[in-house]
């Protein structure tokens, strides 16, 4: 790793739930510096939750971050001139930014609907454990499970660097 590691930035939380996760989603659905757009996208994604289900929009999303963040990932470790694909286990933040990354990207390949009633489907679908943001974590751990015969190599990133 070269120079400085970038200093964690302190950010407000959201203005209608006052939570930093979902500034943190709202962050991510951000394009441009169009932030009251992807405000106006996560609360209208709340709100259909809401009709939809007559339930805490809240307590789907926790259980729809909760089922889609995966616990293990691979990464590749170069090892005696062949490069192995490591099982590692995932950091919190880790987890949250690839559930972000994952259910966006899965909101976004629903064609013919607008992004706030795609992000919320997609929502609902992860918290009944169902869609391709949970497709996603399972072809991951499948992925890290087929390649725990290499975990011993997870052992030897620190001493090496």
């Amino acid at each position: 790793m070269r120079g400085k590691q970038a200093p964690k930035r302190k950010f407000k939380p959201d203005v209608k739930y006052h939570r930093l996760d979902i500034a943190k989603l709202i962050n991510y659905i951000m394009r441009d510096g169009k932030k009251s757009t992807a405000e106006k996208i996560v609360y209208g994604a709340f709100d259909h939750i809401d009709v939809k289900t007559k339930e805490d929009p809240q307590s789907i999303y926790e259980l729809a971050i909760r089922n889609i963040g995966p616990s293990l990932e691979v990464r590749g470790r170069r090892v005696g001139g062949a490069n192995y694909q490591v099982p590692f286990p995932v950091s919190d933040d880790r987890r949250q930014v690839l559930a972000f990354r994952w259910i966006i990207a899965a909101a976004k390949t629903r064609k013919g609907k607008p992004m706030s009633i795609a992000l919320a489907e997609e929502i609902m679908d992860a918290a009944k454990g169902e869609g391709s943001a949970i497709k996603k974590r399972e072809d991951m751990h499948r992925m890290a499970e087929s390649n725990k015969a290499f975990a011993h190599f997870a052992r030897f990133s620190k001493k090496k660097r």
